[in-house]
């Protein structure tokens, strides 16, 4: 395996336990709420999306490639969306404003971590000067 296959399977390999991590700490939080003048603020989903925001963003610099934050969120997603299907009584993610912030916030927040992480992604190569062939003078083409 290349050095750069092994780089995105340990990206990859640290997604999946920042995703679960995410999801899981994000259902708890999400149902917490600020009461203020008889207006409930979702502040929890608020914090949740804060959390998911911040870890992708760190896969985004550790590895420098935007695939873990894909992974992040992708499956932070599909977790979060089934622990919001599923039967009634058993439900951890209700469909009220603060479930509903945090479910598709998952989405958005995603797309934009993805859109951040692109500045941390390596570089391709640029063809190397050979030593026969010298740069023109003053740095120009």
């Amino acid at each position: 395996m290349n050095r750069r296959a092994a780089g995105m399977a340990g990206g990859i390999a640290a997604a999946v336990p920042a995703a679960l991590f995410a999801a899981s700490a994000g259902t708890a939080l999400h149902r917490q709420r600020l009461v203020m003048a008889d207006l409930e603020l979702p502040l929890g989903a608020v914090a949740a999306l804060l959390l998911l925001a911040s870890l992708q963003l760190l896969l985004g610099a550790a590895f420098r490639s935007v695939i873990p934050t894909a992974v992040c969120g992708v499956l932070c997603y599909v977790l979060a969306g089934w622990w919001s299907s599923m039967a009634p009584g058993k439900r951890l993610i209700a469909g009220d404003l603060a479930g509903n912030v945090w479910v598709f916030g998952i989405a958005g927040v995603t797309v934009l971590m993805l859109v951040w992480s692109r500045r941390y992604r390596r570089r391709a190569r640029r063809k190397t000067v050979t030593a026969g062939a010298a740069p023109p003078a003053g740095g120009r083409s």
